[in-house]
C-alpha cells in the first residue's frame, strides 16, 4: 500500500528542493545593500502618514475589478472552448450567461470611468 504514495513523495520533495534551493543560492549568493528605503513600510505606493482607516481612491477598486473581470474571464473561457463538444448547447448557454455577466461588469467599469488613464 505505501509503494503507491512513493510517486507522490518523490514529486513532493523534489517540489521542495526545487523551490527552497533557489531561495537559500539568493539568500546565499544575493547582494546585501539596506537603506532607509527599501525598509520604510509602503501602501498603494505611497507613505503611510494617515490613520490606516483613510479612504482611497475609488480608482484603486475600480482597476481591481477591472482585472477580476479579465482574469475570470480567461480563465473560464480556455476550458469551454476545448470542450465545447463535450458541453453541447447547456455549456453553450450557462456561458453566454456568464459572459452577459461579465458584460454588464465592464460596461459598468467604463461608465465609471476606470478606462480613462488620466
Amino acid at each position: 500500500m505505501l509503494e503507491n504514495y512513493l510517486p507522490v513523495l518523490i514529486f513532493i520533495a523534489l517540489a521542495a528542493i526545487m523551490g527552497l534551493v533557489p531561495t537559500a543560492m539568493g539568500l546565499v549568493l544575493g547582494p546585501r545593500s539596506r537603506d532607509e528605503a527599501k525598509d520604510s513600510p509602503y501602501e498603494c505606493g505611497f507613505e503611510a502618514f494617515e490613520d490606516a482607516r483613510m479612504q482611497f481612491d475609488v480608482r484603486y477598486y475600480l482597476v481591481a475589478i477591472l482585472f477580476i473581470i479579465f482574469d475570470l474571464e480567461i480563465a473560464f473561457l480556455f476550458p469551454w472552448a476545448v470542450a465545447i463538444r463535450e458541453v453541447g448547447m447547456v455549456g453553450f448557454l450557462a456561458m453566454a450567461v456568464f459572459l452577459v455577466i461579465l458584460t454588464v461588469g465592464f460596461v459598468y467599469e467604463w461608465k465609471k470611468g476606470a478606462l480613462d488613464w488620466d
